[in-house]
This record gives structure tokens, C-alpha cells and sequence, in this order.
């Protein structure tokens, strides 16, 4: 007599399934005892003809079914355009506008191929438009604004900046009449230094000048005006849009915005962002755009910080409060920011498609009367999506939390039904699938911690980022030992728990896990308010119909290869879905490890995106390991591959970049040639020197750097001075805790032709209690301002920002400056709290303060040493360099 005790064995349900042992089509077991025993069973119910899956036959269909649409998958990113252009965005004009741009180079803020050259090629061109439609139903204006001002941010842990005499070019397209109100098209034109910046961001200015031209033609007059903004500084972290929405006369008339940015090179341009709220914009882009592409996931994933990245979206959100739709390109982020990024490498396609859906979108809000008054529609949130790029689903947040629900109380009353059925009293088939939950619950754990375990020992042997320039390297290992895991797990719970029981009752009763699981998972993303619940709405919904259409070809066939087939077929959708979403992850997260620092270990990052990648694409394939005889072929396949990866890989057989010119993965250094100076209390030098100052921006460090320069090894590593601001050395920007492993070769000093003045104007005592320091600095385009009050002492006020000294980065303030063209001396001040007594095992005095140059352009930029050094690098690693100097001063 069986225990009722919570370990147990399960208890058939409903009708008694058995297998015939004759077997005339080979897709049923031999065994006609189904995984049981039935001699001791005289009084059965007559049998009833039940087919298992033979081992290869399910393996064939599971790999059939994934590789298709991973296919599908893969050929809907390489289809960029859909149908014929109608020819009113001409992609091969705006190719020769991003020929132009890029020709003259990188275009830091403050260059002159930024300031001069760009700038003028684009006042050009505008200014040829407004000559060809003067005579039109439009009026065109140009501003050309050079803002100064300041902010805070919280990104990249927070820091402030100011900005002086940076670019804008602002057009203004409208009705001759006017217009009150008006949209905005925002693209920038500078570049990080070393970058030619094609697509970050010379193709979204390329096509927003054809997207004027084709507006500016247009015959019928629009409701609404569109000001188109080219610019000059958002690189130098948003500074430039800044500019514009806080100062210039048309921001206040501006009711929604577009913003064209790039994460990668080339591709299809992909809606990551939208609102905040004002949901007409996202059914304006579905309503009006040629190729759509979008995805609520990736908007909040991106805002939820995990990607190192922001664009202007945030500024006119968190400054202009306005809505609006951000845009970017995501496709082979490995040459993003890197030499690579030109102009061939963007395909005519990729800005036919960029351009056929600008113009769309755009035409269609400037003729809408929501832009007019949109506090009807403002408020709520959009689930949208789209499937393979040729349709976008879109509906509001409201409608799918109903929606949400109503599908997960459909699965908890399949659940409960089945739970009242004759021979489930007592709670038996809960106990059950309580039990089986348990089980796969466990399977993941325990399947993610050795797949980590993994990860660190490919670390600790040296091999890490192996995957980086051969991407299926690591599924072949981490997959195939994540996917060996679950199916082992699940094997030995078949054979030692589970060895009385029918294997058909048990495909049955772990597909219910999947869907009680999935169907948890949709009830707590929805009560987290996030639309990105449609995900396992999704999961839930379409399995649960294909299972409930198939409950009769199941209940008296089994795991026929017609209820297989169709099973799949059922969770196609689905799965084409999720395996976009999949590859959107990998495409993003993969580059991203090649600059996120020497602290994160990409091993630990990419594994568990892997193992994560196959344990939900692997939730409703647990049925089909119950409903097999055997898996110890399929283990000893993934055993046998995991063991060949493990070999290869252990053996250095995967080098992780590469310089080839069709598909380069650059290894990314820094590589500054610095002159630091170090002041004492009474203003004396107490301390100089030079060299060259190397960051890694991968984990990998210099590992591979050693053999080619062996100069540069472990034995110049640097070490933070936690006395001085930021460690002593001269940060561009505030992220030493990505990079804390840095290098640093002596060399001679460095003698810019403009080097930087600062001096203390004045110091006085308030009679608040605080000591104001008013100072000067004049220098090149780029500097930094670090501020590190002492030990008992604190800032109050200063002139940046709101006037609240903001993110204090463990004790220590950063702030970023640029200029453009003639700027003024910079001038600022800031209010200290003098401590109530020394601190003697601290620095002297209340204050450090010290101030970095970094000259990115000119002859300024190169040294002698410099181009000895870099001509000795690798053709696979890309040494982004500049000159720089840092001086510190006790207060």
C-alpha cells in the first residue's frame, strides 16, 4: 500500500496509460509496461496503445525546431527593408551626406572638424534646402546656439558638468503661417576622440538632413512645425542637448521628441525607450512606421541601469519633461566607439530603413492634433513589441495587466481542474506537482551554480573573454553543459524517484511544472508593474491552448510523432519571440564586456546569460525528456562536445579578438601620455612625474599586451593614493571602480603648446562659518575638476548645477568640463566646512583639489613616445590615446 507522505511515489491519474508491446512503427517503446511493472495488476482497464519517443527521433525534432527559428530569427534582422521604397527618402543622398561627415575624421567637442568643418557642411546643406523650397507651402529657419551651462547627473555613479560655448544647430520647419506647437529631431555629429563616429551618430544626422530635405518638399502644409537639432556635444555626456532644451526660445514650444542614436554599427534600428508615459507616441510609431522594430524589454532593461549607456533621451525627459521616442542602432557593438566605425561598413539598407521610418513617424505626429493637446492621452504605459520586424503589437499597460490575469487565472483553473479529477482526493496531484516544482527549481540551481563553478575555473586558467571573437564557442560549452545538467537531473529523477511511474503521466505532469512556473512568473512582473509581463503571457497562452487542442491526441496516443509535430508547431510563436529577445541580450551584453572594466568577470556575466538563455528555452522540452526512454545518448553527445570545448578552450585555441578588417574584435586600451604635479600645503611642488598611463578596459587586462610590449607588465601596475583625488591620476571620466587594475610606464615630460592655467582667485571666510574658494582655470577642450574634502570637513554650496554639491563619489566630487570655440576663462567657486580639528593621520589642510588637461585633437594630442608605443601594438587591439596632465593643490 503506497505511503502518503510527501515523498512518494505518483499515483496514476485519470485514465490508465500503458504502451502495447507490439511495436510496428518504431516511434513506440518496446517496453509495453510504460516505465512500470503491470503483471501485479489483474484487474486493469484494457490497455490502450501509447507511443514514446525514440531518443534520437525527440533530440532530431527539438534541434530541428530551434535551428529553425534561430534561422528565422537571424533572416528577419538581415531583411532590412520591407518592400519597395517609395522613394520619398533617397538613402543613397544621405550616404553621401555621411561620406562628407565622416571624411574630416574624429570630431571631438572643440576640434576643428567639429566646430569648423562639420558645422559648416551642414549649415551648407541646410541651406541648399532652404533655397530649393523657398517658394513652398514652408518656412525654413536655421539658429546656430552655443550654450553655457551646468548640470548634474546620476550616471556612471554620478557627477556634475559644465559646458561653455558648445554647438547647436537648430532648423526650424513650419507652415509659413507658423506653428505653435512643435516636434523635435535630434541627432549629434560629434564623435568620441579616435572614432570617425559613422554610426554613432554621423548616420542619424546624414539621415535627418534627408528627412528635412523630403519634409521641406512636401506640398500640403503640416498642422505642426518639426525643429531638427544637430548637436555638437553628446559625448561629453549630454551636454549639448542640455543646452538646448534648458535655454533656447523654441524648447518651450517643443510638445515630443525623436531621438536617433547608436549602441552599435549598422543594422536595424531598434525603439528601446519611449514616454515617460504618453502612450500616442508608441502607437503613433506603430501606426505610422515603415519597418518597424521595437521592444518594451529592451526599454526597461536599458532604464534600469545595467547597461553602462545613456543618450539625450534622459535630458529632454529629466530637463524639458517632454515624451519621446528614442532610437538607436545595436548590431555589432564590438567596433562601437573604435576606429572601425566608417562609413562602408553601413549598409545602404540599414539608412533606407532609418530614413523611410523617420520620415513616416514624423509626418504623421506633425499632422496629428495629439501633439497639439496630448493630456488626453498622457498618462499610462505601452506594451509593444514586434515580431520578426514586419508587424508591431502594441496595447496599453492597462489592457495587458487584464490581460496578464485573465491568462493566469485560465492556467490556475486548467491546474485546479485537473486537480479535482477522480484519484486526485486529498490533494494528491498538488503534492505532486509541488514535488516535480521542486525538482526542476532545483535543477536550475543546481545547474547555474556548476555552470558558474565552470566559468571560474576557465577564469582562473587564464581563458577568459575565449568567447568574445568566437561567440558559439561558449554555448558549445557553457550550453551543452547547462543543457547536460537539467537533462542528467531530470534523468536520475526518472529512473531512482520517478522508476514506478508511467513516463506519458510524467511528460504530463512537468509540462503542468512549466506552466505553473511560467504562469508564476507572468502574476509577478505584472503585480511589479512592468509591461514586460507580455513576455510570459506569452510562455503561458500559447502552451496552454496547443496542450488543451492536444489533450485527446495525447490522452489516447501518447507522444506520437503527429502530437509532437504539433506540440511544437503550438509553441512556435512563442519561442521565435523569446529567441529574438535572446539575441537582442547577446548582442548587447557580449560587446558590452569588452569595455566594462578590468572588475566584472565576463566569464561569471556571460555564462549565467547562457545557462538563464537555456533554462527557459528548455521549460517546455521538459516534457519531452519524460516522454523518452532513454537520454544516455543525447548525455553522451553534450558530454562529448562539453569535453572537446573544454579541451579547445583550455589549450588557448579561441584567441578572443581579432584585427581582421570584415569582422574586427579590438581589444580596447587607454592610453595616456601624462605629466602629473603634486603640490604641497605652502603651494610647492612636493612631487612629478610622466609616463604613459594604460587602462584595460576588459578583464583580460594585459595579459595579451605583455608578449607583444613587454614593457608593459604587472610590475608598472599602479596603486590608489587614497590621499589624493582620485587615486592621483587623470580620469576622463568618473570610472576608476570599473578600472582599478591601471599601468603606468615611465616616460619624459609632456609640453602642450596650451598648457593649463589655474590659480586660486581669492579665499575668504563667510560669517556662516565657511571658507569660499573662488577660482580660475583656462586650458584645452576637455578638463576635469576633482574635489576631495578632507576628513571632518565638507562642501555646502557651489557654482555648478542647482548650486548642491551632488554625488559624492566615496568622499570625492568630479566634475566635467569642455569648451567649443573662444571660450572665456573658466571661473567657479565652492563653500567648504573647515573641520572642527586636523585629522593627523590624513592629508594636510581642509581640501585637495586637482585639475586634468586631456588634449584629444591637434599636435597637442602625440607625443614621440606615444608613436613609438602604439606602432608596437597588436593589429587586434585598438589604443585609444591622447596627451594629458594632472596637477593636485592642498587647501
Amino acid at each position: 500500500m503506497e505511503s502518503d507522505t510527501a515523498v512518494r511515489r505518483i499515483k496514476p491519474v485519470g485514465t490508465q496509460y500503458n504502451v502495447a508491446q507490439a511495436n510496428n512503427d518504431g516511434s513506440r517503446e518496446g517496453c509495453g509496461d510504460n516505465g512500470y511493472s503491470s503483471s501485479s495488476d489483474p484487474e486493469r482497464k484494457p490497455e490502450v496503445n501509447l507511443y514514446l519517443l525514440r531518443e534520437g527521433l525527440a533530440t532530431s525534432l527539438v534541434c530541428v525546431f530551434i535551428v529553425t527559428l534561430w534561422g528565422l530569427v537571424h533572416l528577419s534582422l538581415q531583411q532590412l527593408v520591407i518592400g519597395k521604397p517609395t522613394g520619398e527618402f533617397n538613402a543613397v543622398r544621405a550616404r553621401q551626406h555621411l561620406e562628407q561627415i565622416t571624411s574630416v575624421g574624429p570630431r571631438p567637442v572643440g576640434s576643428p572638424e567639429n566646430e569648423v568643418m562639420t558645422v559648416g557642411y551642414l549649415l551648407d546643406q541646410i541651406e541648399k534646402i532652404r533655397v530649393e523650397t523657398a517658394a513652398g507651402p514652408h518656412q525654413l529657419t536655421v539658429d546656430v546656439q552655443r550654450p553655457t551651462g551646468t548640470f548634474s547627473i546620476d550616471f556612471l555613479g554620478g557627477f556634475t558638468s559644465f559646458y561653455d560655448r558648445v554647438t547647436n544647430i537648430a532648423v526650424r520647419l513650419e507652415p509659413k503661417g507658423g506653428a505653435k506647437h512643435l516636434m523635435l529631431a535630434n541627432c549629434h555629429f560629434d564623435t568620441v576622440a579616435n572614432s570617425p563616429g559613422a554610426s554613432d551618430d554621423a548616420v542619424s544626422c546624414a539621415v535627418m538632413l534627408e528627412v528635412l530635405h523630403s519634409l521641406a518638399n512636401q506640398s500640403a502644409p503640416f498642422h505642426h512645425g518639426v525643429v531638427f537639432l544637430f548637436n555638437g556635444a553628446e559625448e561629453n555626456i549630454l551636454q549639448a542637448s542640455h543646452g538646448f532644451i534648458t535655454q533656447h526660445p523654441w524648447a518651450k514650444q517643443v510638445r515630443a521628441f525623436i531621438n536617433l542614436e547608436a549602441a552599435g554599427v549598422g543594422g536595424k534600428e531598434v525603439v528601446f525607450q519611449t514616454g515617460p508615459e504618453n502612450p500616442w507616441l508608441v502607437q503613433a510609431y506603430v501606426h505610422a512606421a515603415k519597418h518597424p522594430f521595437a521592444s518594451v524589454v529592451g526599454q526597461e532593461v536599458f532604464q534600469s541601469g545595467i547597461i553602462p549607456s545613456d543618450t539625450d533621451f534622459r535630458i529632454y525627459r529629466d530637463f524639458g519633461n517632454i515624451p519621446g521616442i528614442d532610437l538607436a542602432f545595436i548590431e555589432n557593438g564590438f567596433i562601437y566607439h573604435t576606429k572601425y566605425d566608417t562609413a562602408d561598413r553601413i549598409l545602404t539598407d540599414s539608412i533606407q530603413r532609418a530614413g523611410d521610418n523617420i520620415l513616416a513617424v514624423l509626418k504623421h505626429l506633425i499632422t496629428s492634433d495629439r501633439l497639439a493637446d496630448s493630456s488626453e492621452y498622457r498618462h499610462g504605459n505601452m506594451v509593444f513589441f514586434d515580431l520578426l520586424g514586419v508587424i508591431v503589437v502594441a496595447y496599453p499597460a492597462r489592457v495587458g495587466t487584464i490581460l496578464n490575469y485573465i491568462v493566469a487565472a485560465a492556467t490556475f483553473l486548467y491546474l485546479a481542474k485537473k486537480a479535482s479529477l477522480p484519484g486526485n482526493g486529498g490533494g494528491r496531484y498538488v503534492r505532486d506537482l509541488a514535488f516535480a516544482t521542486g525538482v526542476a527549481v532545483l535543477s536550475w540551481f543546481v545547474t547555474l551554480l556548476l555552470v558558474l563553478i565552470l566559468a571560474l575555473l576557465v577564469t582562473l586558467m587564464g581563458r577568459s573573454m575565449f568567447w568574445y571573437n568566437h561567440f558559439y564557442a561558449s554555448i558549445c560549452l557553457y550550453g551543452t553543459a547547462a543543457t547536460g545538467k537539467m537533462i542528467l537531473i531530470h534523468t536520475l529523477a526518472k529512473n531512482l524517484y520517478y522508476g514506478g511511474v508511467r513516463l506519458v503521466e510524467l511528460g504530463d505532469l512537468f509540462f503542468d511544472v512549466s506552466l505553473f512556473l511560467w504562469c508564476c512568473s507572468l502574476v509577478w512582473l505584472t503585480q511589479q508593474g512592468l509591461c514586460s509581463a507580455y513576455v510570459p503571457m506569452l510562455m503561458v497562452a500559447f502552451p496552454l491552448v496547443t496542450r488543451l487542442l492536444l489533450s485527446q491526441e495525447f490522452k489516447h496516443r501518447g507522444a506520437s510523432l503527429k502530437y509532437s509535430m504539433l506540440y511544437l508547431l503550438g509553441l512556435a510563436l512563442p519561442y521565435v519571440h523569446f529567441m529574438f529577445l535572446i539575441w537582442v541580450v547577446f548582442e548587447i551584453f557580449t560587446p558590452i564586456m569588452g569595455r566594462s572594466g578590468t572588475e566584472i568577470p565576463p566569464e561569471v556575466v556571460l555564462a549565467s546569460l547562457v545557462t538563464l538563455a537555456t533554462i527557459f528555452l528548455s521549460s517546455f522540452f521538459l516534457h519531452f525528456i519524460y516522454l523518452v526512454r532513454s537520454t544516455k545518448w543525447i548525455l553522451a553527445g553534450l558530454g562529448s562536445v562539453f569535453i572537446i570545448m573544454l579541451l579547445l578552450v583550455s589549450g588557448g585555441f579561441f584567441f578572443p579578438y581579432s584585427g581582421s578588417p570584415d569582422s574586427p574584435r579590438p581589444k580596447r586600451v587607454f592610453l595616456q601620455h601624462t605629466t602629473r604635479t603634486f603640490h604641497n600645503l605652502q603651494g610647492q611642488v612636493e612631487s612629478r612625474d610622466s609616463g604613459l598611463w594604460i587602462n584595460s578596459f576588459d578583464y583580460t587586462g594585459i595579459q595579451h599586451i605583455t608578449p607583444n610590449i613587454p614593457e608593459i607588465n604587472d610590475s608598472i601596475r599602479t596603486h590608489c593614493r587614497e590621499d589624493r583625488p582620485f587615486c592621483g591620476y587623470p580620469w576622463f571620466l568618473p570610472v576608476k571602480f570599473l578600472s582599478r587594475k591601471n599601468w603606468y610606464l615611465p616616460a619624459p615630460e609632456v609640453a602642450p603648446s596650451s598648457p593649463v592655467e589655474f590659480r586660486l582667485v581669492s579665499k575668504e571666510e563667510t560669517s556662516w562659518g565657511t571658507v569660499k574658494m573662488t577660482f580660475s582655470a583656462k586650458g584645452p577642450s576637455h578638463m576635469s575638476l576633482y574635489l576631495m574634502p578632507h576628513r571632518g570637513a565638507s562642501l555646502s554650496t557651489w557654482s555648478f548645477g542647482d548650486g548642491t554639491p551632488q554625488f559624492d563619489l566615496s568622499g570625492e566630487y568630479f566634475v566635467f568640463y569642455s569648451h567649443g570655440l573662444d571660450a572665456p576663462t573658466w571661473n567657479f567657486w565652492f563653500e567648504i566646512q573647515p573641520p572642527s580639528e586636523p585629522d593627523p593621520s590624513g592629508p594636510e589642510g581642509m581640501i585637495s583639489v586637482a585639475i586634468s588637461s586631456h588634449y584629444f585633437f591637434g599636435e597637442d594630442r602625440r607625443t614621440a613616445q606615444l608613436e613609438e608605443i602604439l606602432q608596437r601594438f597588436p593589429t587586434w587591439a585598438f589604443p585609444s590615446f591622447w596627451v594629458s596632465t594632472y596637477s593636485m593643490y592642498r587647501y
